[in-house]
């Protein structure tokens, strides 16, 4: 179960909660109004009697009392048109979620054409014919297991565009959750189409540099944008801040393009 789902079905239960809650004494209440009623009506004829027992069938436990005094207190906290801000929090939970997911495909194939970079630092290295017919002589005798499948490609792509999709839609997410003027904005659209936002859907859109919440069971929208036009929301870097902080990120410095192939592949020849 999502983060979301999860939240959700907290929301619905406590609604639940207080309406089982409720209605169980009401029943009791109904039960006893019945009762009460049949009274007027056969005491005053005569011979018309109960078992003497069946009062208690209408009587209202402790346990009843208490399990709606608690569902009275449980709703202080219920939020009718649910939670922007939680919305945000835990769709931003789930993007890093498969942003990771994404990662851990990425690595995978990266291992899997690990050989590239070695043919790619032995080319570099060879100087004189000598060391270029070395490398030739190399790559002939290992051509099959050096050589890269577009599969394995197409892989790394697909993995590469998931990384930036889910980390975009997660920081997109948690940037508008941290901004209280936009939450606030966002909220107030729940309200005013009459919905829960925990049930309604989600999206950053890169091209429109936007998010957006569509409400449920509505053709309504509410937006922000994230490109400095609303409340001083402008979340892009450039594409040299990117490089920068991936040059200085722990899946980099470990990786074997900084490391160089030895280092990375047996922990020998490593630079301090």
């Amino acid at each position: 179960m999502s983060l979301l789902v999860a939240s959700s079905a907290a929301q619905a239960n406590e609604l639940n909660t207080l309406l089982n809650a409720s209605q169980a004494i009401v029943n009791q209440i109904d039960s006893g109004i019945k009762l009460a009623g049949a009274a007027t009506v056969y005491a005053p004829q005569g011979g018309q009697l109960s078992s003497g027992s069946l009062s208690g069938s209408a009587h209202i436990s402790s346990d009843q009392i208490t399990a709606y005094n608690n569902a009275l207190a449980g709703m202080e906290s219920y939020q009718a048109y649910g939670s922007v801000q939680d919305l945000l929090e835990e769709q931003a939970a789930n993007e890093l979620h498969l942003m990771d997911e994404a990662v851990g495909v990425f690595t995978e194939v990266v291992v899997e054409m690990i050989a590239v970079v070695e043919v790619a630092e032995i080319a570099e290295a060879a100087e004189t014919p000598d060391d270029q017919a070395e490398v030739q002589e190399y790559v002939a005798q290992n051509q099959e297991a050096l050589t890269i499948d577009q599969e394995q490609v197409d892989t790394y792509n697909q993995s590469v565009d998931d990384i930036e999709n889910h980390a975009n839609a997660a920081g997109a997410f948690l940037g508008v959750a941290a901004n209280s003027e936009a939450v606030a904005f966002l909220q107030t659209g729940a309200e005013n189409n009459n919905v829960n936002a925990n049930n309604s859907k989600l999206t950053y859109s890169a091209s429109n540099q936007r998010v957006t919440v569509a409400w449920e069971g509505t053709n309504n929208a509410t937006a922000v944008y994230v490109n400095g036009t609303n409340f001083g929301m402008d979340f892009y870097k450039s594409t040299e801040e990117i490089y920068a902080a991936g040059a200085e990120s722990e899946l980099y410095l470990t990786g074997p393009t900084h490391k160089g192939y030895t280092c990375f592949m047996t922990g020998e020849d490593c630079e301090s």
